[in-house]
């Protein structure tokens, strides 16, 4: 299992998809079964602050990344914003479906309802 907490050396497409626990709710976070890459908490759907461009994985910060909200796009469809708690970064991240653990979306969306 692999943590959020990652080696200083840019990780490979391999890697990356790999098994860890979530630093936000502990959760036990598995690789996409879809082809695509993890890069969020399905239960959650915190990330963490890994990159400067998407897939570097270069970023110093390292701060959690907080779900401020959800958008569409016609091209990579529903996409989940994060933010950084520590350095404010915005990234757009598409949210994982067709895999044997989902983000679990609709949660995220009653919660961020009540505020």
């Amino acid at each position: 299992m692999k943590s959020f907490i990652l080696e200083e050396d840019t990780l490979s497409r391999v890697t990356e998809n790999t098994a860890f626990h979530c630093e936000n709710c502990h959760g036990y976070v598995k690789p996409l079964t879809n082809g695509s890459f993890r890069n969020h908490c399905p239960f959650c759907i915190f990330s963490k602050h890994l990159d400067n461009k998407p897939g570097d994985r270069l970023s110093n910060c390292k701060g959690l990344m907080q779900p401020i909200r959800l958008d569409y796009s016609s091209k990579k469809g529903y996409q989940v914003v994060h933010e950084c708690t520590v350095c404010r970064k915005i990234q757009r991240n598409k949210v994982a479906v067709n895999t044997k653990q989902e983000d679990d979306i609709l949660r995220f969306m009653a919660l961020s309802s009540r505020y």
